[in-house]
């Protein structure tokens, strides 16, 4: 099977962030809530500053001063779903401000989903080739690997000192990932 290309392999992505929230709301217990909500942070934050790394740049390089434009209302976007994320990964599920904070950031995930679908996706695609569209899901994947796993909305989110403020928050966030409880590798999609 070939190599995923960048829409694939971020698609694939939202649908692992979509998974997560199924499972966090049918979750039967709260230690079983705990572990989903810790998968969806996990996953939406790495998601996220792998975007921002990879994948904006790419669409400001691609389409110039309209690429800068599509990008800053990515990154707005995303500093919504940050903020909301950093609230929730730290609150009980069983806190009655829970759910009506997990229902406000996937509206604001879905929304920002829908418009890198029907706008962003497309444009980048079709300034790339299809190797080059496999190349930035690589180095997406990659990125994924190398970014914290907590959202910390007052890290920078611009090129270089996202880089470093990313590259200096990973190492703490995987250390504390060592002792937050998590669904089973064989539970996960």
């Amino acid at each position: 099977m070939p190599a995923p290309t960048l829409s694939e392999a971020i698609g694939a992505d939202h649908a692992r962030l979509d998974y997560c929230y199924e499972q966090l709301k049918a979750a039967p217990s709260l230690p079983r809530r705990i572990e989903w909500r810790n998968q969806l942070a996990w996953n939406l934050a790495r998601h996220a500053i792998s975007e921002e790394l990879t994948w904006y740049p790419a669409i400001e390089r691609l389409l110039g001063a309209e690429g800068t434009d599509i990008v800053n209302l990515d990154r707005a976007q995303h500093q919504a779903v940050k903020e909301d994320l950093y609230r929730l990964q730290s609150l009980s599920p069983d806190a009655p401000e829970f759910d009506p904070l997990l229902e406000k950031l996937i509206a604001d995930l879905h929304a920002h989903i829908e418009h890198e679908k029907s706008e962003d996706m497309p444009r980048t695609e079709a300034a790339l080739s299809r190797e080059e569209s496999r190349a930035l899901a690589r180095s997406f994947e990659r990125t994924k690997m190398l970014v914290p796993t907590r959202s910390h909305p007052g890290a920078p989110n611009r090129p270089y000192l996202e880089n470093l403020a990313a590259f200096l928050a990973a190492p703490v966030d995987k250390l504390a990932d060592l002792v937050r409880a998590f669904p089973e590798e064989h539970e996960k999609l």
